[in-house]
C-alpha cells in the first residue's frame, strides 16, 4: 500500500538558520574575518539543501491498540507509520497530562507503550494521541494529524453478595427457590390422590397400603416446584459524586476519590452476579432517556452481557433527564441504584412500589469527606443531606427498605430478605 505524499510547511528553524548565515556572512566580510564566514557556511549549506529538497514526503499516522493490562493500570500501544525521517507524539493521558515524545520514523514501525492509571471503572479514554512528522532535523513540520483515541471499559471490583430479597410471589418455573405451587424438586408437600397428568412414579406404596378408602385407588407424594425470581435493576446515572465534597461539580475525578458511579457499577455487578448464581432472570435499565436496557435473562452468558454493559455505563449528560419508567416484568423485585439527591430515582421506586412489585432502594452515595469545606459548604451539605433524608423517609412509608451501599450491604440485603419471607 503506498501512502499519499503529504506536504508540511517549513518550521521557524529554518528561518532562524537563515538569518544566522546572513549575518554571520555580513559580519565576516564587514570585520575581514574568513573564519567568522567558514562559521556560517555549514548552516548556509543545510538551510540550501533544505529549501531544495522541498516539504513533500513527510507522512505520519498513528495508530491505537489495547494491551493486556495489570491490576490498577491500563497499557496502550501507540504504533506510529509514516514517510517521515522523525516523528513527534502528542500523548494526552487521562484527559490530562500531556507528553511529547521523539521516535524514529521512515517506515521503522516505532511503538510507544503508555501506561495509565485506573481511578475508576466505567468509560476511559486513557490515552489520545496525535502526531506530526520532522524532516531535516526539524527544518520541515507537517501538520498534526487527527486525534486518536484509545476508549476503553473498565469493570468495576467484583464484590460478592450473598442472599437476595426475593418478591412475594414466585413467577418462574426453575430456579432454586421453594415455590407455593406442587411440581418438582422442592420439599414435600402433601399426599394425593393419583390424577391424570401424575407420573406413575410418584406414587407412594406405603402410604397407598396404609391410606387408600377403595380397591385401585393410588396415592402420590406431592412435592413444592423450584422457581425463580425476576430481578431488575435500575441505575440512575444523572450524577456522579465523588467521596471528597470539594470536588463535587469541579470535573476533577483524580481528586474525587471513590464515586457514586463507581459504587454503582460495583453494586449492579455483585447483585446480578448473586441473582445468576441463584438461577434467577436478572434485567438492567439505565433510568435516563435514551439509557441501555437489557431483557430479563438468566445463565452465564447474559451475565457476561450484564458485565459488559454495566462497564460501558457512564454518567448521562448534563441535558438527560426521566422521560419514561422501563417496563419490568410482573413480580419482580426491583433494585434502584441512586444517590437520591433528585427526587426522579425516588418517585420511579415510588412508582413500581405502588404497582405491587417488591423495591429495594440502595444509596451509592460514598463516604463523605468534608475537609476543605466553607462554614458556607458545610451548611448548604447539611441542607441537602437533610432533604435526602426526607426523600428515604418517603421510600420508608411506602414500604420501601434502603441499603447503604458504602457499609455492609450483604447483612442488610440479608435481613431484608430474611423478612420478607
Amino acid at each position: 500500500m503506498t501512502r499519499p505524499s503529504v506536504h508540511g510547511r517549513w518550521s521557524p528553524a529554518l528561518a532562524v538558520a537563515i538569518v544566522g548565515a546572513i549575518a554571520l556572512a555580513a559580519i565576516g566580510l564587514l570585520f575581514s574575518r574568513p573564519d567568522v564566514v567558514a562559521m556560517g557556511l555549514p548552516i548556509a549549506l543545510w538551510s540550501a539543501f533544505a529549501l531544495g529538497r522541498g516539504t513533500s514526503g513527510i507522512g505520519a499516522e498513528p495508530s491505537v491498540s489495547s494491551r493486556p493490562s495489570a491490576d490498577g493500570e491500563l497499557l496502550t500501544a501507540i504504533s506510529v507509520e509514516g514517510d517521515a525521517e522523525m516523528v513527534e507524539l502528542f500523548v494526552v493521558h487521562s484527559e490530562r497530562r500531556i507528553r511529547r515524545v521523539i521516535v524514529p520514523g521512515l517506515g521503522a514501525g516505532a511503538m510507544v507503550l503508555a501506561r495509565s492509571r485506573v481511578l475508576h471503572s466505567g468509560p476511559a479514554l486513557p490515552v489520545q494521541v496525535s502526531t506530526r512528522g520532522l524532516a531535516l532535523d526539524g527544518a520541515v513540520l507537517s501538520e498534526p494529524s487527527e486525534i486518536v483515541r484509545s476508549r476503553r471499559q473498565v469493570a468495576p471490583t467484583p464484590r460478592t453478595v450473598g442472599m437476595l430479597p426475593l418478591p412475594r410471589r414466585l413467577t418462574g418455573l426453575h430456579g432454586s427457590h421453594e415455590g407455593r405451587r406442587p411440581g418438582q424438586g422442592g420439599d414435600f408437600r402433601d399426599i394425593h390422590a393419583f390424577a391424570p397428568g401424575d407420573e406413575l412414579r410418584r406414587v407412594d406404596w406405603r402410604a397407598t397400603a396404609r391410606m387408600a378408602r377403595r380397591p385401585g385407588e393410588l396415592l402420590v407424594r406431592r412435592t413444592h416446584t423450584l422457581s425463580d425470581a425476576s430481578v431488575v435493576i435500575a441505575m440512575d446515572t444523572s450524577e456522579d459524586l465523588g467521596e471528597v465534597v470539594a470536588s463535587w461539580g469541579s470535573g476533577d475525578f483524580e481528586r474525587s476519590g471513590v464515586t457514586s458511579l463507581d459504587n454503582a457499577r460495583e453494586a449492579a455487578r455483585g447483585l446480578a452476579g448473586a441473582a445468576i448464581d441463584a438461577g434467577d432472570r436478572v434485567a438492567l435499565h439505565v433510568l435516563v432517556h435514551g439509557g441501555r436496557s437489557l431483557r430479563s435473562g438468566g445463565c452465564s452468558r447474559h451475565l457476561a452481557r450484564l458485565e459488559a454493559a454495566i462497564a460501558a455505563t457512564g454518567q448521562a449528560r448534563d441535558d438527560a433527564a426521566f422521560r419514561r419508567t422501563p417496563h419490568v416484568p410482573h413480580g419482580s423485585v426491583i433494585l434502584v441504584l441512586s444517590t437520591f439527591f433528585q427526587g426522579a430515582a425516588a418517585q420511579t421506586a415510588l412508582m413500581w412500589r405502588a404497582s405491587g412489585h417488591s423495591v429495594v432502594a440502595i444509596d451509592v452515595l460514598p463516604r463523605l469527606d468534608r475537609s476543605r469545606l466553607t462554614r458556607t459548604q458545610l451548611i448548604g451539605l447539611r441542607t441537602v443531606l437533610a432533604e435526602r433524608e426526607n426523600v428515604f423517609a418517603d421510600l420508608h412509608g411506602a414500604g420501601i427498605d434502603v441499603v447503604t451501599w458504602a457499609d455492609d450491604p450483604s447483612s442488610a440485603l440479608r435481613e431484608i430478605a430474611r423478612a420478607r419471607r
